[in-house]
């Protein structure tokens, strides 16, 4: 399984930015996929996540003002992300396991999507 994220760039504090995370395989559907970030000097952290039965699941840091939601037709899992802070600077991977049942350990990984949020 390939997953592609993208949608990342520099926007400035209380922006919003939609991450977007693509998967070689036609039953996305059927996946528990996770957003993870990583910024400089920092361990990676989970951000978000949503099963296979559509439950999600959100860092407090990220709650009210991220949002994941899945698209089944383009096999694709989005982050939206709305009242960005300067704070959430980071490099964004999105994560699967086939029917997976963890919040926080997946099998496929993606290559990771630049975000940076101006002061």
């Amino acid at each position: 399984v390939q997953l592609q994220a993208s949608g990342g760039g520099l926007v400035q504090a209380g922006g919003s930015l939609r991450l977007s995370c693509a998967a070689s395989v036609r039953t996305f559907s059927t996946y528990a996929v996770g957003w993870f970030r990583q910024a400089p000097g920092k361990e990676r952290e989970f951000v978000a996540a949503i099963t296979w039965t559509d439950s999600t699941n959100y860092a407090n840091s990220v709650k009210g003002r991220f949002t994941i939601a899945r698209d089944d037709a383009k096999n694709a899992v989005y982050l939206q992300m709305n009242s960005l802070k300067p704070e959430d600077t980071a490099v964004y991977y999105c994560a699967a396991t086939w029917y997976g049942t963890s919040w926080f350990d997946y099998d496929y990984w993606g290559k990771g999507t630049q975000v940076t949020v101006s002061s």
